[in-house]
């Protein structure tokens, strides 16, 4: 019963709203009309300002940490804890309070890796930064981050249950950047600092 409970509280956790909440509360704007239509930090920030986009992050990613160190303290098993946490990024994407619709999932997932796998965690921030300060895109530096996942779990020598998980996780993150990824091509993808208009 435990091992629900956990799961069904992360996906709930996962599925809170930060970036709509903080766009609507500090902006009085809500972000799903503007920019990317994402509720993430990324458009928060171009739509709303740094404070709400700092604020959004910080929730994100505490959804991670808060899942998969509830799972750890209740059942205390590693691979749950990530399960856990993967059930927290589901709910960012799909959320429950949005129609199972959401988010792209990056800063939960980073959550989840900064709790369980600190090291992975550090080398993957590592590489958003670099490809971030190259090219300016945020959304391409995720998008690496997240091919970079499995690559870099195996260099460290995870299981094959782990390496799995994170192979699915990468995957949808990646799906997630569909929209991302045809205005890359385009040449019509928002740069790190650009604004919107209202």
């Amino acid at each position: 019963m435990n091992y629900i409970l956990v799961l069904a509280v992360s996906y709930l956790l996962g599925s809170i709203p930060f970036g709509l909440l903080m766009g609507k509360w500090w902006s009085k704007v809500d972000v799903r009309e503007h920019g990317s239509g994402n509720i993430g930090m990324t458009n928060v920030l171009r739509t709303a300002g740094y404070l709400p986009a700092l604020f959004t992050l910080v929730g994100d990613v505490g959804k991670g940490v808060v899942a998969t160190a509830l799972a750890n303290r209740l059942i205390g098993d590693p691979f749950f804890s990530l399960l856990a946490g993967t059930f927290a990024v589901i709910g960012h994407n799909w959320s429950l309070f949005l129609g199972f619709k959401g988010g792209k999932g990056v800063a939960t997932i980073a959550g989840v890796l900064f709790t369980l796998r600190p090291a992975v965690a550090a080398v993957l921030l590592l590489v958003w930064i670099v490809i971030l300060a190259l090219f300016r895109y945020i959304s391409l530096a995720s998008i690496c981050t997240a091919l970079a996942l499995p690559i870099i779990l195996l260099f460290f020598g995870v299981g094959w249950a782990e390496l799995i998980l994170a192979i699915i996780v990468s995957s949808f993150t990646i799906y997630r950047h569909r929209s991302n990824i045809q205005r890359l091509r385009q040449g019509t993808e928002f740069r790190f600092g650009e604004k919107v208009k209202h």
